[in-house]
């Protein structure tokens, strides 16, 4: 039961980054291969990094065609649906928050089922949940938001770290600790958004001046 429900999250979350990437493919004027080529990687570009790191191979994407094949029929919804959805919807913001929260849980839940250390976990779940992103963002030739976006990957090591304190703490099932962190994680990265909240960003020699 417990390893049907962490596949459909897995799914899940595949699904809502191979949105955001189809999103991004027509939104560049891409055709339709290169929107499905973005939304395949960026659907699954975080999950097989993480299924490396933690030495989970074959990596989950190789050994189930189920995430192509969502991350394909994404594509093509995204696809038909762009005349009259995405030149109108903020999308890309709210629902790569939602796959940053989704890929969080699932990177930490993977890594402490390896039996993985602490700092394993949270590793494990920041780059299962920046990856996509990363991946998005460099096809378009933008700097990725990990780098300069507000509450990205912090509202990622956050969850993360969230994850750990439920799982080491609490005798919370691990549904509840899924869930828990990934809306934790998603509120996090849309708060960040809405009040433009920011780590420091260090001053040049001269900036005030130039200012």
């Amino acid at each position: 039961m417990e390893s049907n429900i962490v596949f459909l999250f897995d799914l899940f979350g595949t699904m809502i980054f191979a949105i955001t990437g189809a999103v991004k493919g027509v939104r560049n004027r891409l055709d339709l291969l290169g929107v499905l080529f973005f939304a395949i990687t960026v659907g699954c570009g975080g999950g097989m990094l993480r299924d490396v790191l933690i030495g989970s191979v074959p990596v989950a994407v190789f050994d189930n065609s189920a995430y192509f094949i969502v991350c394909i029929l994404s594509a093509l919804a995204v696809f038909l649906l762009a005349p009259k959805a995405v030149g109108r919807w903020s999308i890309i913001i709210y629902f790569d928050a939602i796959g940053l929260g989704v890929f969080t849980a699932l990177g930490v839940e993977k890594a402490a089922q390896m039996g993985i250390g602490v700092v394993g976990m949270v590793m494990s779940g920041t780059f299962a949940a920046v990856g996509g992103g990363i991946l998005r963002d460099v096809f378009s030739k933008e700097i990725p938001m990990v780098f300069t976006s507000d509450f990205y990957a912090t509202a990622s090591i956050l969850g993360s770290f969230f994850y750990v304190f439920l799982y080491k703490c609490t005798s919370l099932d691990q549904s509840s600790m899924l869930f828990s962190t990934a809306i934790l994680t998603t509120l996090l990265r849309i708060i960040g958004y809405k009040f433009h909240l920011r780590l420091p960003v260090a001053r040049m020699h001269g900036e005030e001046r130039k200012k």
